[in-house]
């Protein structure tokens, strides 16, 4: 078996560091990458987007006929389970930071916020974008990957 494609690891061990919500927060929306995890008959599904953050929840926009903007459709308003993750991780060095998220995502209805997030969030996909999905965080944790001998 090769392993051609794979990346050495940096000969320092990591030293990982608790982020509090506030900072893994901080740290989510400097990126605008991340990847949704939900379920699909019972089983984990997990899909790259693009997101923004606003006012500590986590707003994606979705196409038509996704599960995940079918899924958000729930009678009781509480919307469904998901786990959100962002990270900036170097490949070189593996020093950066990891943040998930898990909470409830709904889809967003006012015709105002629905307006105001199609302005602050593009699609990076062909498809025609109509829902948006609003994700508000009732778990946060982060680590903080730095060289062992780091000052923190």
């Amino acid at each position: 078996m090769t392993t051609e494609n794979a990346q050495p690891f940096p000969a320092e061990p990591r030293q990982s560091t608790e982020l509090d919500s506030a900072e893994a927060l901080r740290l989510l929306g400097s990126v605008s990458l991340g990847r949704i995890v939900f379920t699909q008959y019972a089983l984990p599904q997990i899909r790259p987007v693009n997101h923004v953050l606003d006012d500590g929840e986590i707003v994606l926009r979705t196409h038509e006929g996704a599960v995940l903007t079918a899924r958000s459709r729930r009678a009781d308003g509480r919307g469904v389970v998901v786990a959100y993750e962002a990270d900036s991780i170097d490949p070189d060095t593996h020093l950066g930071w990891s943040v998930v998220v898990t909470g409830y995502a709904d889809l967003v209805t006012d015709p105002r916020q629905l307006a105001r997030y199609q302005e602050m969030l593009r699609p990076w996909v062909q498809h025609a974008v109509h829902d948006t999905v609003r994700i508000r965080p009732d778990l946060v944790a982060g680590v903080l990957l730095t060289g062992a001998g780091a000052a923190l």
